[in-house]
């Protein structure tokens, strides 16, 4: 089964300006994925590492709704010494801390797919 981590702009997406063709598009795109994880087609991975920036999110609202996508999640990956290795690598490649460990961790958890909407993190994937 394909499996899919979404790191937290795309869960956040649905609470961007939706008068934005782009955004607009990513949240019907991350609203797909989310119906497939519900109809048991995707297995939808989850971390400590988003369960930490979600926690940190002072608005209630959003942090809810992530949480409720979270529990969809069927594998949960913690951060372990082998994804702060890949992490410190990949932050020497220009990527943040939060997002190294994102990317580290969907590694770790054998995902298929890494999706996001950070503009930054698509930029260097592409280097």
């Amino acid at each position: 089964m394909t499996r899919i981590y979404l790191d937290t702009s795309a869960y956040n997406r649905p609470f961007d300006d939706q008068t934005q063709p782009k955004i607009f598009l990513e949240l019907q795109a991350v609203v797909i994925i989310l119906q497939r994880v519900e109809a048991g087609i995707v297995e939808l991975v989850t971390s400590s590492v988003l369960e930490y920036e979600n926690s940190r999110n002072s608005d209630l609202l959003r942090q809810e709704a992530m949480t409720r996508y979270l529990q969809l999640a069927e594998i949960r990956q913690e951060v372990n010494e082998a994804i702060q290795q890949r992490a410190e690598q990949l932050g020497h490649n220009g990527v943040k801390a939060i997002d190294a460990l994102h990317v580290a961790g969907a590694e770790t958890a054998n995902s298929d797919y890494f999706i996001t909407c950070d503009k930054r993190l698509i930029n260097l994937a592409k280097l």
